[in-house]
């Protein structure tokens, strides 16, 4: 199929790289042009607007920051939106609170188009082996449709009911992960007096009820980070993480639920990302906390 891609941070690269892997024509589009030259170096065309992109294309898939992008990008005479999109089928993957989905389902469906969210699990790894966990929110014919193509972005794919859902669900399991990576850091700073060799202190950590499963994965770059050495390449940053935690915040006080954990959390990114790692990789959060605890 012809399917469109707008927003080429590191989510939406990968995401427009498996897809063309297995075997669809892909079309690109991203406000900072420079971002997609990789990608149409590797064969991908690059859309003049989103509108130009949403007209060429058969599926529209989109994955952006926030409230205001998705805005920037659907809204205006060059947005998504003023595009020929009747008929098509609209798959915004970005996390944001619920009410934002449901809002632009509505000028979505009133152009025609059929829309699902599908915010996903995963970072850019499993996004290039179509191993995500995708949560679709959907009207179930247009899950029906939209399964296919995210069959093979994902290992898991949930409907979990109408639009609006998936992103509350996005939320509910962002939520213990980002809280995680604070408790790692305060179990690490208490610990690090023993002398223990980093790995060796991930490794014991990883196989007790202590461990979860994203540190098994993530533990060997913790590791290295408590050692100072290279962590390899950024997939999913403390300012993304941040962020998540602000929504989850905010959809919280909307429904009338008390999130303290979340809060304290929110409170010890904003610490981290003042100081100037906004840019780094999320679960280096842990080291950031340990080592600061420490002092």
């Amino acid at each position: 199929m012809h399917i469109g891609i707008a927003g080429l941070g590191r989510m939406g690269a990968a995401i427009a790289t498996r897809l063309k892997e297995v075997g669809h024509t892909i079309t690109v589009w991203n406000r900072s042009v420079p971002k997609a030259k990789p990608l149409t170096d590797s064969g991908m065309a690059l859309a003049a607007s989103p509108a130009d992109l949403a007209s060429k294309v058969e599926i529209v898939v989109t994955i952006l920051t926030d409230a205001a992008a998705i805005e920037a990008v659907y809204g205006g005479g060059s947005g998504i939106l003023a595009g020929d999109i009747k008929g098509k089928l609209v798959i915004d993957m970005s996390t944001v609170r619920p009410q934002t989905q449901i809002a632009l389902a509505g000028r979505v469906r009133a152009k025609g188009a059929a829309f699902v969210e599908c915010p996903v699990g995963g970072t850019t790894g499993p996004a290039l082996q179509g191993k995500l966990i995708g949560l679709m929110g959907a009207e179930p014919a247009d899950a029906d449709r939209a399964r296919p193509i995210l069959e093979q972005l994902c290992r898991r794919l949930e409907h979990c009911g109408p639009v609006g859902h998936g992103s509350v669900m996005k939320l509910t399991i962002n939520m213990p992960l980002m809280i995680y990576w604070q408790a790692l850091g305060e179990a690490l700073a208490l610990s690090r007096s023993l002398g223990i060799d980093a790995q060796r202190l991930i490794d014991l950590m990883a196989d007790t009820s202590g461990g979860t499963n994203v540190l098994k994965a993530r533990g060997p770059i913790i590791a290295q980070g408590l050692k100072g050495g290279d962590t390899g390449a950024v997939t999913f940053d403390l300012d993304s993480g941040l962020k998540d935690l602000k929504t989850m915040l905010a959809e919280g006080h909307a429904r009338g639920v008390t999130l303290p954990l979340v809060e304290k959390t929110m409170g010890c990114f904003e610490e981290a990302v003042a100081g100037g790692r906004g840019p780094t990789e999320a679960s280096l959060h842990a080291v950031y906390w340990a080592n600061r605890a420490a002092r």
